[in-house]
């Protein structure tokens, strides 16, 4: 982000209640989750949307933020959640359009993998972890995609250090066949 210590700021004093500090926080962090948003989505459009929906969640969720850890932490954790969200609904809606419709027009998220340096096959593997195993995903959303220090990233998951490093082995080795099978 651009000056860590203002977006700090502006988040304790919205979480407060100031609406003005909110206005200028998600004015704020507007460029930064985007970038974030488009590591997650392959189509530019897409990561707009998923950019939106955390703008909102920020807006609407804000009092929640307790300044426990960093507010870039806190807000890793909702752009994760609202791109995976959005990917769902991405393959939800890809699955229920007949097939005549334009197809050269619209990115199957089922079969795109990497496009502008995002991978949707780490979505489809992320879901799939959840379904199996999912006290495995924050650790690997927190560390390998969100990139946060194994330190804080093992506080915001609400794990021991150690316990954090051995569920993030375990992700891996979940994730990786399944990465590869998608390749």
């Amino acid at each position: 982000m651009p000056d860590a210590a203002l977006t700090e700021d502006l988040a304790r004093r919205a979480a407060a209640g100031d609406t003005a500090a909110l206005d200028g926080l998600l004015q704020e962090i507007r460029p930064e989750t985007l970038r974030r948003c488009g590591r997650f989505l392959p189509c530019r459009e897409d990561a707009e949307e998923a950019a939106q929906d955390v703008l909102l969640q920020v807006a609407r969720r804000i009092t929640t933020f307790e300044g426990r850890s960093r507010f870039s932490t806190w807000l890793y954790t909702v752009v994760a959640n609202c791109c995976r969200q959005k990917y769902r609904e991405l393959k939800r809606r890809a699955a229920e359009q007949p097939a005549e419709i334009e197809p050269a027009r619209y990115a199957d998220p089922r079969t795109t993998s990497v496009i502008a340096g995002s991978r949707v096959d780490l979505l489809e593997a992320l879901d799939r972890l959840e379904r199996e195993r999912p006290h495995l995903v924050a650790p690997l959303v927190y560390r390998d995609i969100c990139r946060l220090e194994y330190a804080e990233a093992a506080e915001r998951a609400g794990i021991p250090l150690g316990t954090f490093k051995s569920r993030l082995h375990e992700a891996r080795r979940q994730v990786r066949p399944w990465l590869t099978d998608a390749s």
